[in-house]
């Protein structure tokens, strides 16, 4: 078996990998470690729960100069959530480290109380974009001698624009440098993102059957759009979740489900990028100390979740790819425990649920609402060609001031533990 001290880690290091419980590396940080340690620039594709993130923190931890007065190495991440987390695990090590200090920058927080931990030496910085170019405008914040950059969450960094802010970024930073991006996703911004910033990167991947978990059970519930809110009530009231997040594709529809879910009387609330920094921090914290049940979010705000109790995941959309579905159902099932991922689909899914059952390797069960007659793949064909021929029926002026569909909608406007929650979730 692969130990640590065989890829490379010091003594030191791997000594304190042992009293926070971690003995062995991950396929990720096997294939990542030793040539991040050599200096190289690397493209790691992996999820959430494959032990990325000490993929990159334990090199970062090996070059680490606690002596040194200028930032060594940058951390940048899509979320605030994200970055307090990677601090909380670089603070482990630090914390065994004499003199090493590392800072979260992220937006909410008092600039003034950033600006005052800044005159220590700062060894590594962990941070959003838009609070760190702040922090970069002002003077603040230098980083001509930063000799790692970090992108962590890369695909979901610029799938919600923050492209231009990470360009910036990177023309802050010495052209010799070492360039590290890790990304659950290979989408075309990410390749061409490597292309221009990176230098002969390497690149390092898991397969997605690595990642999904075993102690996972995944149902497919075959509904309708019009009946998923209920069918999803229903699951709920079965299942009886002790902690549980709910995907959605968009922040509306989290809005819409987190509203009908709170009517209902369940104890949940919503997690997108529109709220507040300070209402994020406490509907997380509520979720962390289990006084939140239900967790309504979008993808892009659960990236880097890591919530122990988790026992279900309930795929309200369903996810674009395979990737994106192991990423949210990685969310239960952790440390050892048994989880639940529950994804509800209607007839217009079928194709993208094929998909994931192809990247995933394995047919998930189904289980069909009574009352609801799901199509076979030739009526679903049938349907999408005659669907398709009556759109080019409609002239596109009519379309345009929304007299008919357009077809770009892909959904409705409208929308096992005994729970400690069942009075407030309208349990008896």
């Amino acid at each position: 078996m692969t130990e640590f001290i065989d890829l490379g880690v010091s003594p030191a290091i791997n000594e304190i990998l042992k009293q926070i419980g971690i003995s062995a590396p991950t396929p990720i940080q096997e294939k990542s470690i030793p040539d991040i340690l050599a200096g190289r620039d690397v493209i790691a594709k992996a999820q959430t729960g494959t032990g990325k993130t000490l993929a990159f923190l334990l090199p970062i931890l090996e070059k680490v100069d606690p002596a040194a007065s200028h930032i060594q190495s940058l951390i940048v991440t899509p979320t605030r959530e994200l970055a307090l987390q990677i601090t909380a695990e670089l603070k482990k090590f630090a914390d065994e480290i004499e003199g090493l200090h590392v800072l979260a920058v992220y937006g909410g927080q008092d600039v003034e109380q950033q600006m005052k931990k800044l005159t220590r030496n700062i060894s590594v910085v962990v941070a959003t974009p838009g609070r760190l170019l702040d922090h970069l405008r002002r003077g603040t914040i230098d980083l001509s001698q930063t000799g790692t950059l970090v992108l962590d969450e890369a695909d979901q960094m610029l799938h919600i624009g923050f492209l231009p802010e990470v360009e910036e970024i990177m023309g802050q930073l010495p052209e010799e440098r070492q360039t590290l991006l890790f990304s659950a996703t290979m989408p075309e911004q990410v390749h061409q993102l490597a292309k221009r910033y990176m230098t002969k990167p390497l690149t390092a991947a898991v397969k997605a059957e690595q990642v999904t978990v075993e102690k996972i059970r995944q149902l497919v519930i075959e509904t309708t759009d019009r009946a998923k809110q209920s069918s999803l009530i229903n699951m709920i009231k079965e299942e009886q979740p002790y902690l549980a997040i709910i995907f959605c594709r968009t922040k509306r529809r989290v809005s819409v489900l987190n509203d009908a879910l709170k009517a209902a009387g369940f104890n949940s609330e919503e997690l997108h990028g529109d709220l507040s920094q300070a209402k994020r921090e406490r509907v997380m914290k509520n979720f962390r100390d289990a006084k939140l049940q239900y967790l309504v979010a979008t993808d892009v705000a659960a990236r880097g979740l890591d919530v122990e109790g988790v026992t279900h995941v309930f795929n309200y959309d369903v996810p674009e790819d395979a990737e994106s579905y192991i990423h949210r159902i990685g969310r239960t099932g952790r440390a050892g425990e048994n989880g639940l991922a529950v994804t509800f689909i209607a007839t217009k899914d079928l194709q993208l649920l094929s998909d994931i059952e192809k990247g995933i390797s394995m047919k998930i069960e189904r289980r069909t609402i009574e009352g609801v007659k799901m199509f076979q793949p030739d009526e679903v064909r049938q349907k999408g060609s005659v669907m398709k021929t009556l759109l080019m029926r409609v002239p596109a002026a009519r379309v345009r001031e929304g007299k008919a569909p357009s077809g770009t909608d892909r959904y409705e406007r409208t929308e096992s533990r005994q729970s400690p929650f069942c009075k407030s979730s309208g349990q008896s």
